[in-house]
Order: C-alpha cells, then sequence, then structure tokens
C-alpha cells in the first residue's frame, strides 16, 4: 500500500526498544505549566539536547511570544460554596484535589480552574444540565425550570468546555459548574479503593483543567504572530471567552450536589454513576449542609497575565531538498506534572532526536529533506505555540512543508495503535505499521494488531485498520486546517471493548505521574518505544523517500462517501430547492481521474530513471493537493477553518461540512433566505475540487 522506501529510513529505529527513554522522569518530575520557571528550564533542556556535541542536532533555537494566558489567583482561590438566605456559608468544598501520592500538594500544583474564564461571584439555585449543550438547556427550559440566575451543573463531554457557559448563557444562566462523571471516565468505579492508587481510575477528588476558551492561537492576536510589536485587541472585546464564570469541580463534590438537588428526575440519558437518582432542581432538599432555599456560590478570581511562552526548533538540514520540511512536534506544557500529557510524547521527540543526531553527528545520515523537530509552548492554553508558528511563517510553512507529524500523548494506553490524519498519510503509516513489531509477545506488527482492535472495509484495500480524521484537539490543528498541510497524529490508545472511558481518566490532573504511567498506562515503556519506532520511521520516510510517500488516490473514498451521504440525505431536498449535485458529482469524477492518473505516472517513473526535476514536480503536486482544498472565505464566522473537508461539522449529514452545516440551517420553517447559503457552500466545494484536479493533472496540462 505503500511506495518503497530506502533502507536507511529504517536503520536509525532498529534499536530504539532496547534504549531507554532517559527524559521521562525529569521531565514530569515537576508541574509545567506554561511559563513557569519549570517550563522556562524544559527548554533549556531541549536547547542543550538538541545542541550536544555527540548526539545533537544542526541548530537549535528558541522562537518566543508574548501572549494573553490565564490564571487563578493564588492568594484568592476559586470556591464552591453553599449558602443560605442570610449569605451564610452552610458548606465549603475544598479548592484543590486530596494529597493522595504525595505529589498533589506542592506549591506548583495550579489549583484546578477553568483557563479563561472570567472572574466573577454569581450565586444562584442549582439546576443539574447534563453535558451543556444546547439541547440539554432546551430540555430544562422545555419543562418550565426558570434557568435564569442559575448555577448549571454539568459533566464533561459531548459539547466543549467553552461551549457549555456559551450554551448556559443564551438562557440566563448566571455560572457554570463542570465534573467528570466516573460514568463517562471510570466505568461507574467511584469509591477510593477502586481509584488511583489502587488502579488508574480517576480519583473522587480529581479535576480535569483545561482552557475554555473557544478558538486556537492566542486571543488578542489572531492571524498575527505574537510579537511585543504586534497589534494587539482589548482583551475586554475579544472573542471567544466564556460569557460566565466557570469552575470545574471532582465528582466527589458533584455527587455531594447532586444528590441532594431535588425536583424532576432527569432522563435515564442524563444519569451518570454517582450514588444517587439525579434530579433536575432547581434547589436543594433540605439535609446537613443543605436547605430548601439554600443556593451555590461560585467564587472565580481567575485573571488574565501577559507572558512569555517559547517553541523550541531542531533542525535537521537536508542534503538535496533543504527547501522541503517535514515538521514534527509534540507540546511541553502540562498543567501539572503531565507524565502522560504531554510528557510521553515529549520522551519520544527527545529518543528520536538523540538517534538521529547521533547519527549526523557520526557522519553516517543525513536526510533527503530538511527536518524541523518542534517543542510547542502553551498549547494547553489553545494549542498557542504552533498557531502563532504558523502565523509567523505562514508562507514559508505553506510553500515547503510536505507534511506535519504530530505526537501529543504518545500512550493513552497499551493495547493498539491510535493514528489520525487526513487521507494522503494513510499508506505511510500503514507501510511503517506492517514493518514494526507490535509490544508484548504476540509476535504480530504494529499493523496486524491494530487491524484486531479497530478496522474497516475499505472497497480498495479490504480490511484495514480505521484511521481517525483530525479536528482540533492538538497542534496539528493549524496545520491542517489554517495551512492546508498534509498532517497526522500517532499514539498508542486502549481496547475500547473493555472501557468506555472517553479519555485516559487522569487527563490533566494532578494525578497524571510517573507513578500513574508506570503503575498502570505502560509499566515496561514498551508502547512508548513503539510508538518512538513508528514516528521514527513515518519521518524518516516522509524525509527520506525519493518520491513522496504521499497517497493522493487515497482521498476519493472519503470524498465518494461524502457524496453518497449528499445523495442519499440532502438531494431530494436540495432538489426542491433547484440546487442540482450534478457538477458535484462531476467534480469527484474529475479528481478520481486526476488522482489516478498521477499514481500510475508516479508508477511509470519508479520503473525507470527518472530526471530529478520530473520527481520534484510530482511531489509538488504530491504537497500542494491539501493546500487546494482551503478556502478562506468559505466560513468567515470560524477562525481558522479554511479546510472544506475538514472544518467543523454541525450538520448531521456526514458529508461535506460547509453543505451538511448550511443545510441544517436552511431546513426550518423559517429558513427560505438561507438556501442561497446552500448554494454557496456546494459551489465553494465544487469549485475547491476542480482545483484539486487540476493540480494534480501533469504539470504541463495548462
Amino acid at each position: 500500500m505503500g511506495l518503497p522506501t530506502p533502507p536507511v529510513a529504517q536503520q536509525p529505529f532498529a534499536d530504539v526498544a532496547a534504549l531507554p527513554l532517559p527524559p521521562r522522569r525529569e521531565l514530569s518530575q515537576q508541574p509545567h505549566l506554561a511559563s513557569s520557571p519549570r517550563d522556562e528550564a524544559l527548554v533549556q533542556l531541549l536547547l542543550q539536547r538538541w545542541g550536544d556535541q555527540v548526539s545533537g542536532l544542526d541548530e537549535a533555537r528558541t522562537v518566543e511570544y508574548e501572549v494573553l494566558l490565564s490564571f487563578p489567583s493564588p492568594e484568592h482561590p476559586n470556591l464552591i460554596e453553599v449558602v443560605g438566605p442570610d449569605g451564610a456559608v452552610l458548606h465549603s468544598y475544598l479548592p484543590k484535589e486530596e494529597n493522595v501520592t504525595g505529589e498533589q500538594g506542592g506549591p506548583d500544583v495550579v489549583q484546578p480552574y477553568a483557563a479563561y474564564a472570567p472572574p466573577g461571584t454569581p450565586q444562584g439555585l442549582l439546576i443539574y444540565a447534563n453535558h451543556g449543550t444546547e439541547d440539554d438547556f432546551q430540555y430544562l427550559f422545555n419543562q418550565g425550570i426558570n434557568l435564569q440566575g442559575t448555577i448549571a451543573l454539568t459533566r464533561y463531554g459531548m459539547a466543549g468546555r467553552g461551549a457549555k457557559a456559551v450554551n448556559a448563557a443564551k438562557y440566563g444562566v448566571a455560572g457554570v459548574l463542570v465534573y467528570t462523571d466516573p460514568g463517562d471516565i471510570n466505568d461507574g468505579r467511584s469509591f477510593p479503593n477502586e481509584t488511583f492508587p489502587y488502579s488508574w481510575g480517576l480519583p473522587p477528588s480529581g479535576v480535569e483543567r483545561g482552557s475554555y476558551y473557544e478558538y486556537f492561537g492566542d486571543p488578542v492576536t489572531p492571524y498575527l504572530p505574537a510579537h511585543p510589536s504586534s497589534f494587539r485587541l482589548d482583551s475586554n472585546n475579544a472573542s471567544g471567552f466564556p460569557p460566565i464564570p466557570a469552575q470545574p469541580i471532582g465528582f466527589r463534590d458533584a455527587e455531594d450536589l447532586l444528590c441532594n438537588l431535588r425536583g424532576l428526575p432527569a432522563p435515564v440519558s442524563w444519569k451518570g454513576a454517582l450514588h444517587c437518582e439525579y434530579h433536575l432542581g432547581p434547589g436543594f432538599k433540605s439535609g446537613e449542609n443543605f436547605t430548601a432555599d439554600s443556593q451555590v456560590k461560585v467564587s472565580v478570581h481567575n485573571r488574565l497575565e501577559l507572558r512569555n511562552s517559547s517553541n523550541v526548533l531542531g533542525i535537521i538540514r537536508g542534503a538535496v531538498e533543504p527547501d522541503r520540511y517535514v515538521v514534527y512536534g509534540n507540546h511541553r506544557d502540562s498543567w501539572v506534572h503531565g507524565a502522560v500529557d504531554p510528557s510521553s510524547g515529549t520522551a519520544v521527540l527527545l529518543e528520536l532526536s538523540r538517534v538521529l543526531g547521533t547519527l549526523l553527528k557520526k557522519g553516517t545520515w543525513r536526510p533527503r529533506r530538511s527536518i524541523v523537530l518542534a517543542s510547542w509552548g502553551a498549547e494547553e492554553f489553545g494549542l498557542i505555540g504552533s498557531t502563532e508558528f504558523t502565523e509567523e511563517f505562514f508562507s514559508k510553512l505553506q510553500e515547503r512543508t510536505v507534511a506535519y507529524i504530530n505526537v501529543d500523548i504518545s500512550v493513552f494506553a497499551n493495547a493498539t495503535l491510535r493514528g489520525q490524519g487526513t487521507p494522503p498519510v494513510q499508506s505511510v503509516i500503514f507501510s511503517a505499521a506492517k514493518e514494526i513489531s507490535s509490544p508484548g509477545s504476540s509476535g504480530l506488527s504494529i499493523y496486524d494488531n491494530w487491524i484486531r482492535y479497530t478496522n474497516r472495509s475499505s472497497p480498495v484495500y479490504g480490511l484495514i485498520p480505521s484511521m481517525g480524521t483530525l479536528g482540533a484537539g492538538s497542534d496539528y490543528a493549524p496545520f491542517i486546517h489554517f495551512l492546508g498541510i498534509s498532517s497526522m497524529d500517532i499514539a498508542y490508545t486502549y481496547d475500547r471493548s473493555k472501557t468506555s472511558a472517553r479519555i485516559y481518566p487522569t487527563y490533566h490532573t494532578a494525578f497524571d505521574t510517573l507513578e500513574y504511567v508506570e503503575k498502570f498506562v505502560d509499566p515496561d515503556f514498551s508502547s512508548h518505544q513503539a510508538v518512538a519506532r513508528m514516528a521514527g520511521s513515518v519521518l524518516l520516510r516522509l524525509s527520506d523517500s525519493f518520491f513522496l510517500p504521499l497517497k493522493v488516490s487515497d482521498y476519493s473514498e472519503t470524498l465518494r462517501s461524502f457524496l453518497q451521504a449528499a445523495q442519499q440525505d440532502l438531494g431530494a431536498l436540495l432538489e426542491q430547492h433547484s440546487i442540482s449535485l450534478g457538477p458535484l458529482v462531476t467534480a469527484v469524477e474529475k479528481f478520481e481521474a486526476a488522482a489516478t492518473a498521477l499514481g500510475q505516472r508516479i508508477s511509470d517513473l519508479q520503473k525507470g530513471s527518472p530526471d530529478p526535476l520530473q520527481v520534484r514536480m510530482v511531489n509538488d503536486q504530491l504537497m500542494l493537493l491539501e493546500r487546494t482544498f482551503l478556502n478562506p472565505r468559505a466560513f468567515p464566522k470560524e477562525r481558522y477553518y479554511s479546510h472544506v473537508l475538514w472544518a467543523p461539522r454541525t450538520g448531521s449529514v456526514a458529508t461535506f461540512p460547509g453543505l451538511a452545516n448550511a443545510c441544517s440551517r436552511a431546513n426550518t420553517p423559517h429558513g427560505s433566505e438561507e438556501w442561497a447559503e446552500v448554494h454557496r457552500q456546494l459551489s465553494i466545494v465544487v469549485a475547491a475540487l476542480e482545483g484539486a484536479a487540476a493540480t494534480l493533472r501533469p504539470v504541463d496540462d495548462l
């Protein structure tokens, strides 16, 4: 399924399984929140490693940005209190997690908070709003519940963090609490002796921190690099911040609140695994810490601060095509210790750089194309370091970048590979996975092990592993959505048949420690080694192969799937409004023909002795395909999203997102004026596909 790769691309990582990942303890022994002293110390560690005389790279440097971050006040911790009608505090919840292993109580452990949530002290009756989606609040409204001035208790999942506050504010809610239900993360287990340190489960006091900012990048310098000289928006007028105070809490505290709520019983689908009946509120039953008229007071003292945050770049210059870049990135900052997120990925990054740097210094290897290794800063606050990088070097990266490889969390668990990416990278990931042994004693390749856990039937290849698509959850987002660069994310993950956890349980908590990794995530670090070998193999295939191992014809399956969904689910509706899918059918057929023809041309060239310029022209076609799907005017209300195939889809039909979203908005009793937007979105997709087909046709076909 992949193009042949020179043997040199495999050799550097043959011995990774026998090597330690030396920095893993050093990376996670202390909290390293973005812009903190420890974060800066890790910047120096990376510079020292990449400048080493024995195993360093050609160049290591930092790029610093002045960015707007959000922090809780050390002097005034955010608090959740139950108060009586006279303002007397009936009960107060601890503002931090329980010190279970001795690592949760240190002075550098930032208290749980919702980054970018505004300060305030709203107080009101409590209601339970499930996941905090707009439909959830509409359901409460339809039940006749007065939401004005209430405090909403919501659980993580289904809606983004910040979206919960946005949805709540639309209904007059004054403040939002967010907790992780043990039914969503622990497979129902919630007692202290069932959770970490006795299992990988989230302890009852564990709280998921996170950014509640709607967009990515520095909030006050959109589309501009956050240099001191850059124009900045007034933070009071910047968009994307939660409109009302919000605060995350642990499920122990959520249980105390929820189990004392009165009101209507919650729908069955709203129930998690707390040990009581779920009620909607508003208000409480009388009890030990509650009275019938007691309210919840949410005191948030977050503040915005301009801080310096650095990206660290390690450069390996290409021997033949130094002006073509393969970029490999991992973020450095964590909410607390971050042994899994992101230090598992940073350890892999440092190990790959050590192996490659050693070969460089020995003079035994240099890639055909340049390699840029990146340690991104301030990812946790909204992909800030990577976004600022793409803003600063927009033209350079668009003109010269072959692909972007992301390894954020390298190991969620140790069952199987998880590959995500745009269709052209499927082939190179599969090819690497077939040649590397999976951890354990199965004797299977990573590919054969992967296909056992998650697979699909392809009309072209038969049964193959399922590749995921890329949303906006990590630093690949600006590369694919903003720059149109073929991108991927590689990790090891868990067996979905054995857990319903939406992510590893201690995610963004003070319990994400090295002890947690060593006991429950990857005890022998063999999955870390497997990811290092996978990522290294993919990196070298992209940087060393004569022909780029990007298979553009693999886009045809996606396009055909989107087209069929549009025909089946939207065709009749569109016909009613005199909108034809005929041009879309033709455009998909043009793309398929052009992609097939280019694949045949590459095959013919490989059989002979092609002129290097011929190869360069073909490789540029492969590299530039993803750019053809960008239209910066397609989604004017969506910051940075310009990829017409992978932009966020809010419509229910699994088709081209702009078309799906426009149809969803127009298909209402009052939507007649919005059918023009449906037609516009259809034309945008047709134009993008025709442009893509033109890019893939022979370059002398003008």
